[in-house]
């Protein structure tokens, strides 16, 4: 059995940002048929991204994409977590310099993801994945005071066109709308607490949304269960607020919308999120970039 100081082909890249200082960064490994889950979450935790992705194998309800269907795994520094939007991404640009942009497939644990890459006019890679089916649900008014707590939020601070919701695209998200620019911005708060009630509501992150313009967000996500205070950019949380979104008629059922993230961190993204009429899932799209080592 590979250990992780014996892999050599752990990649670096960046998702939903074409420069490698922007965006998400994503540890992946495109072999990782001989790692055990100790090795992986070594891997993860070595790396200290949010999440690093793997590619298992080839399963076998997929055996009729061959080439380019893949079992694929996330790990966070802490533990594995079943669909994650930003590795999906880095994954599937990582691939599509080596085999060619086109169509993918990937087995999750929350489901089958279809993602497709492109290639722009300058060569820039684009990736748009394909959530499971969203779901919405209300959150208890107890378990939204303690989450306002732990970020030291007032209720007043919330932004009643955004009400509170649980919301699932492969991962559930606790989604909470802030009154203002600046009350985004001010981000610090109990890690322990948070990741707390977070375990106890199987909870990935919270996202914090500001919207800026009818179809422009902006976004921050804690996600202390993952052991880091905030992601970057978050691909399954960008699908899980598309079907919020639509689910509470904040915006038409044809629409894209814009999310920009990170720029808090000094590390700028945008994710676009595509709504279809007819159609509960959600597409989540973004560049990618390759970090020099």
């Amino acid at each position: 059995m590979k250990t992780d100081e014996q892999i050599t082909d752990v990649l670096h890249y960046t998702a939903f940002s074409s420069h490698p200082d922007g965006g998400n960064p994503a540890g992946v490994v495109l072999d990782a048929s001989g790692l055990d889950d100790a090795a992986m979450l070594a891997i993860a935790a070595r790396l200290g991204y949010s999440e690093s992705a793997f590619l298992t194998g080839q399963p076998e309800e997929l055996a009729g994409e061959p080439g380019r269907a893949f079992t694929i795994r996330y790990f966070s520094p802490r533990a594995e977590v079943p669909f994650c939007g930003h590795a999906t991404i880095a994954t599937a640009v990582a691939l599509a310099e080596r085999i060619g942009p086109g169509d993918l497939v990937f087995a999750t644990r929350a489901g089958t993801v279809p993602v497709t890459v492109t290639s722009g006019a300058d060569g820039t890679l684009r990736a748009t994945l394909t959530s499971v089916e969203p779901r919405i649900e209300e959150i208890a008014p107890e378990e939204l005071a303690e989450a306002l707590a732990a970020l030291g939020w007032p209720s007043a601070d919330l932004d009643p066109r955004l009400p509170p919701r649980i919301a699932f695209a492969g991962n559930r998200h606790l989604v909470l709308g802030a009154g203002s620019r600046e009350r985004l911005a001010d981000l610090s708060y109990d890690f322990e607490r948070l990741a707390a009630l977070m375990r106890k509501l199987d909870l990935t992150t919270v996202q914090l949304v500001w919207r800026a313009a009818d179809t422009v967000f902006h976004v921050r996500d804690p996600f202390p269960v993952g052991g880091v205070v905030e992601d970057p950019a978050t691909g399954a949380a960008a699908a899980a607020f598309g079907a919020y979104a639509r689910e509470l008629a904040l915006v038409p059922p044809e629409s894209e919308l814009t999310l920009h993230q990170g720029e808090d961190m000094g590390r700028p993204g945008e994710l676009t999120v595509t709504l279809h009429a007819g159609d509960p899932k959600v597409r989540v799209s973004g560049t990618g970039a390759r970090i020099p080592r």
